[in-house]
């Protein structure tokens, strides 16, 4: 059988204490074995790291840079490889993997114009004879942990920004589907990174622990479940370190009366149940405005529905695969039947699909759940399948307060034609990223990812500026270089710019 090993400086080490299943999700079998690693298999990517970053900080940013321009077309040679291995170990389709990877490398050619976002500021003559400039520097060594369900696309958000800075990087990611992130660090190493500079350890909870109270590590950015990300930061936090941790989502859709409802109903298809339902910017809450724009949207909701295609993960064809695990699939059944004993009206049930010659396959059909109310814990929770819900308002107001009442703050998406609807509709939601005729409001590369409330933990966000900022420390240096004669100044006041 096939072993998935850490990708650190000088191998592995020896065979591991503890392994994990790799599932293949079309059929439920295991393909592989990921090695989980501990403390030392940690310590010994940590001391490579700090052996490595020195060197890699001290080089100029337009070298840095052309490492990722030479990873940004070595990616772009192995596109068909990568999608390939992503979709065989998380399950989604071709094309969606080939997606997951792009925006990946959208980060990655942000990161190729280096020389210019790290640039700092300068001041000549802020004061008699002074000067003030800042600089940005990396912080050193930088960790990531990485969900499941963008094995390409989020360890490149933080792993090209990270390093590209100047830092080392050690990525742990998902054990459910490892192989990627270690193709991932092979082809950095073959872009010219040195060794030691982009490292990859495996594990489960006691890895993540292990990177959260290390010394070395400085700065840890996070994306998966919000508990989960509640307690990264707080732990991390509390070990002195640089937290941004990304959480979970149950973002809506708005419909307007006005809407285009064809428009409207193709990208609700593609928004809730693309990568079966398993993004943190799904659309799974529908909301459609009067009750006549919920009859209108459900009747158009229901054959669209019905004729998506669920297959294979190398179907051409097929618009979403199966879900990751068995595991996450009962998840799901479970939510579905909880919705339905709270009193939501099951309109298209997707439990009990079966793929022909795949029946031990991970696979659930698309749901449909309508007239589900705010008092019902499945509206509450994060679903992460193909499951689509319908919460109806009334007017406008009721409308914009779903969303911004909800834990999550992560994506939303307003449908409609009236311009004054859509620009207060944008400035009033407490939500994170807003999409105006949208459905899936990820924001490009040179601006920044991330949400508000339980969907993000830190002032940072992801990529673009704010991923600078996370992955560097600002320096700011006042000057005065006297021409030697004695100017009779107060050197036990802090100078002024009077």
């Amino acid at each position: 059988m096939r072993q998935i090993d850490h990708f650190i400086v000088g191998g592995s080490g020896g065979a591991a204490a503890r392994l994990s299943d790799v599932f293949d999700p079309n059929n439920g079998g295991v393909q592989a074995q990921v090695a989980l690693g501990d403390a030392a298999v940690l310590e010994r990517a940590v001391q490579a790291a700090a052996k490595a970053q020195p060197g890699w900080a001290a080089m100029n940013p337009q070298r840095r840079a052309r490492v990722m321009f030479e990873f940004k077309s070595l990616i772009e040679k192995n596109m068909d490889e990568l999608a390939h291995m992503l979709s065989a170990e998380h399950g989604k389709v071709i094309a969606d993997s080939k997606g997951d990877i792009q925006r990946g490398l959208e980060v990655v050619e942000f990161c190729c114009g280096l020389p210019h976002v790290l640039k700092g500021e300068y001041t000549h003559g802020a004061g008699p004879g002074i000067d003030v400039y800042s600089m940005r520097q990396p912080i050193g060594i930088g960790a990531g942990i990485t969900p499941f369900n963008f094995p390409a696309m989020i360890p490149l958000w933080m792993g090209a920004v990270a390093t590209s800075v100047g830092n080392a990087f050690i990525l742990k990611p998902s054990e459910r589907d490892p192989t990627v992130p270690v193709r991932l660090a092979e082809l950095f190493l073959e872009a010219g990174m040195p060794e030691g500079i982009f490292q990859v350890v495996h594990g489960d909870k006691e890895m993540v622990d292990l990177i959260l109270d290390h010394p070395a590590i400085g700065a840890v950015s996070f994306v998966g479940s919000s508990d989960i990300a509640q307690y990264v930061y707080s732990r991390g936090v509390a070990a002195g370190k640089r937290i941004q941790a990304m959480g979970g989502a149950k973002n809506h859709g708005i419909v307007m009366p006005d809407a285009d409802l064809d428009q409207v109903v193709g990208d609700l298809c593609g928004a809730a149940f693309g990568s079966a339902g398993e993004r943190c910017m799904a659309l799974p809450v529908v909301v459609p405005v009067g009750e006549d724009t919920a009859e209108r949207l459900k009747a158009k909701l229901i054959p669209a529905i019905e004729a998506l295609k669920v297959g294979i993960s190398t179907d051409p064809e097929a618009q979403y695969g199966p879900v990751v695990t068995a595991m996450h699939k009962a998840n799901i059944e479970r939510w579905i039947q909880t919705a339905v004993d709270e009193g939501s009206e099951l309109v298209i049930d997707g439990r009990g699909f079966k793929m022909q010659g795949h029946e031990e396959g991970y696979f659930l059909g698309p749901t449909l759940l309508d007239r589900v109310t705010t008092d019902m814990t499945s509206y509450h929770n994060e679903i992460f399948g193909p499951v689509l819900q319908i919460v109806r308002a009334k007017d406008f107001e009721e409308a914009v307060a779903l969303p911004s009442k909800h834990q999550y703050g992560n994506g939303v998406a307003i449908f409609t034609r009236n311009g004054h609807a859509a620009r207060e509709f944008a400035a009033r939601v407490n939500v994170g990223m807003v999409g105006i005729n949208v459905p899936i409001p990820v924001p490009v590369a040179y601006h920044s990812f991330g949400g508000w409330k339980r969907s993000g933990f830190g002032d940072t966000d992801q990529y673009g500026m704010d991923g600078i900022a996370f992955w560097t420390k600002k320096k700011k240096i006042t000057a005065r270089w006297p021409d030697g004669s004695i100017d009779g100044g107060n050197a036990f006041i802090i100078p002024t710019m009077g």
